[in-house]
């Protein structure tokens, strides 16, 4: 890798460093943010030893502000989970894999997470009614995050396409990436 193409990688890893924490400490409605997408880009773009753990870092950096929590390691792990499922579509990527990517990796994190609300904090008897009802709260937060991770994910993965293609000193702009 040349001097260039590594400044070029460290500038592409701190903007979504910032977009990340950015999203998540700056105003917003609640868990409409970028990290689950740039966890879903990071997976797909970045060597995969970068791809992988990227999430936690921006998880880290953003939770030293917002607080730790008990649960941290399914939240985590669940933003590392997006960034393998990222990995599994980085061969085809394509619009219809990365909605399909979004809405997987939303769905793992409300599951995930949500289950270890019930499990590890008083709030929800820890039968089955206190685990649906644990589902059914988190409902407002799974659509932000839905919301989210499709338009910050549309938003990553167009301007990397516009940036392949400029690169290339394209003019026509594809909507398959990694064919550019």
């Amino acid at each position: 890798m040349s001097n260039k193409q590594k400044i070029i990688l460290l500038s592409i890893v701190g903007g979504l460093v910032l977009l990340g924490v950015a999203t998540r400490l700056l105003p917003h409605p609640a868990n409409f943010t970028a990290v689950g997408a740039v966890s879903l880009f990071a997976g797909a773009v970045m060597p995969k030893k970068w791809g992988i753990f990227f999430p936690a870092i921006i998880m880290a950096a953003s939770d030293i502000f917002l607080g730790f929590h008990n649960i941290m390691v399914f939240t985590w792990g669940s933003m590392m989970i997006a960034a393998g499922i990222g990995y599994l579509i980085r061969q085809k990527i394509k619009p219809a894999n990365l909605v399909y990517g979004s809405l997987v990796a939303s769905i793992q994190f409300f599951l995930i997470t949500n289950w270890a609300v019930w499990m590890f904090t008083p709030l929800y008897s820890k039968g089955l009614d206190g685990l649906f009802a644990s589902y059914v709260a988190g409902l407002p937060f799974f659509r932000n995050m839905l919301l989210g991770d499709i338009a910050y994910t549309a938003l990553l993965f167009g301007v990397y396409t516009l940036a392949l293609h400029y690169i290339a000193g394209r003019k026509q702009v594809g909507v398959y990436l990694n064919n550019s």
